[in-house]
């Protein structure tokens, strides 16, 4: 890595790099799998449960599915996802894993380093991205083996590093440290690079070569800076032909936007309960946390809090029966936990005595604002107001992907321009089989900013935009 760093971030190059991933998340490093030169072809001796897909299957003996017709293979899958080749690559890796099956995957990998594309992954966390930053013993929401990325799954990590899943599901901490041992077993640290912030993506029509032909792609410019150990900056500047955007959705907290929200006992990141629990700053003496939001992050804020015996007021716009809310879409047998704070949610409201001391819930509330000396202004469902005393806020309502370093902040590239991007509601708009923007050909969005959420379901837009990149290259004249 540091000779890569030396050749091509010490200066600008002048040959423009195959591809720039950005983001080096689940997402950023299926996608470098694949373009290493790991390629899935379907097990000769397999049998998929899936009778219209073994058809397909079998219809193209001995040919990888990176050069088959996703769009015919996919069709007719169905699943928690509304992508299909996020429903296609998952099938093929966790065959009946819906259906509470165990059928191994029917696919087998080869390393065909002729098929390899040269690029570089750039991230400003170690290999695992997001995962890194998350309180290490948090219980993951999917189970730990839907966290698994091609060809080493997790079990059969953890059995080895002689850890064991939780519920079917594995801690935060693990997950990160897999992440990052997965890109140095599969021989892919080379082309990743940490500590690189990306401030600036442009592109354009390239310079006609010496020959008189022209490229017709666009050429893209990342520019950025790398911090170096002793956290000097090192600005860099790179060319490529194809950019990934590969960030997830975790860079910018979602806000209420009211009054007092900047104040400095208002925070947007669970990390600084954890600081405050630390430094001794809130204690099972102080008066409560407030912690505003109704999904599974707020959620892991209570249990923490709770672990530790701090006092929580827990605040929520809708009601708590909104089949809108997450817990009232998870299985409880696989997340107690979740139900256990949804149960609170319920029955320890500001209305009613329950016997979960310490937490109390106010559903259907408008927090209208903070005031400097601690204190929180609420209005209940029938417009009264009530303030009370607090020692820390976490606002943890979600959050919105940062592309400021893309013209208009990305904004013209989403499914409606006029919205915010957002990964849930208005992703950035792709083809459903390439993954490359509808509205700039070379730019590709994997993961969360293309509306795939969990881990399990990002690995078909590696596949996605690895089976475009490679038809690409198929194209281009020797």
């Amino acid at each position: 890595m540091s000779n890569w760093r030396k050749d091509h971030l010490g200066a600008s190059s002048s040959e423009p790099l195959k591809v720039i991933i950005i983001g080096n998340g689940p997402s950023g490093i299926c996608l470098s799998y694949l373009l290493s030169g790991y390629t899935p072809y379907v097990k000769p001796d397999a049998v998929h449960p899936h009778p219209l897909l073994q058809r397909k299957l079998s219809e193209a003996p001995g040919v990888s599915i990176l050069d088959q017709d996703l769009d015919y293979l996919s069709e007719g899958l169905e699943g928690r996802c509304q992508s299909p080749v996020a429903l296609l690559f998952d099938a093929l890796l966790r065959p009946d894993t819906d259906f509470g099956g165990n059928t191994e995957s029917v696919l087998t990998w080869k390393l065909q380093k002729e098929r390899a594309i040269p690029h570089v992954v750039l991230g400003r966390n170690l290999p695992g991205g997001a995962w890194h930053s998350i309180e290490g013993s948090m219980v993951t929401l999917s189970q730990g083996q839907w966290m698994g990325l091609p060809d080493l799954e997790v079990k059969d990590w953890m059995r080895r590093k002689r850890r064991g899943l939780r519920n079917s599901r594995a801690t935060a901490g693990d997950i990160a440290h897999y992440y990052r041992d997965y890109v140095n077993k599969k021989g892919l640290g080379q082309s990743f690079v940490s500590g690189a912030v990306v401030t600036a993506v442009e592109w354009g029509i390239p310079e006609p070569s010496g020959s008189g032909a022209q490229d017709p792609s666009p050429l893209f410019q990342v520019s950025g800076f790398l911090t170096a150990e002793d956290q000097s900056q090192q600005p860099f500047s790179l060319c490529a032909h194809n950019v990934v955007l590969a960030t997830g959705t975790s860079d910018s907290p979602a806000r209420l936007g009211i009054p007092g929200e900047t104040l400095p006992f208002v925070h947007h990141e669970l990390s600084a309960l954890e600081v405050a629990i630390r430094a001794g700053t809130v204690t099972p003496d102080s008066d409560p946390v407030l912690i505003i939001g109704a999904g599974l992050s707020a959620a892991d804020a209570v249990l923490y809090a709770r672990h530790y015996n701090i006092l929580v007021i827990h605040a929520f716009r809708r009601p708590v029966d909104d089949p809108g809310l997450v817990f009232n879409q998870l299985p409880k047998m696989l997340y107690p936990e979740y139900h256990k704070v949804h149960q609170m949610m319920r029955e320890q409201s500001i209305l009613s005595p329950s016997p979960y001391e310490g937490y109390r819930s106010l559903p259907e509330h408008q927090l209208l604002l903070f005031k400097e000396d601690r204190q929180a202004l609420f209005q209940d469902p029938q417009g009264l107001h009530k303030v009370f005393g607090l020692s820390l806020v976490l606002v943890l309502i979600g959050s919105h992907p940062d592309l400021s370093f893309l013209p208009g902040a990305g904004a013209h590239l989403a499914v409606d321009p006029d919205q915010p991007l957002s990964a849930k509601r208005n992703p950035i708009d792709v083809e459903p089989f390439t993954y490359q923007s509808t509205q700039q050909e070379g730019l590709y969005a994997v993961g969360p900013l293309a509306g795939d959420n969990f881990v399990r379901f990002v690995q078909g837009g590696a596949l996605a935009v690895a089976s475009s990149l490679l038809r690409k290259e198929a194209r281009k004249p020797p």
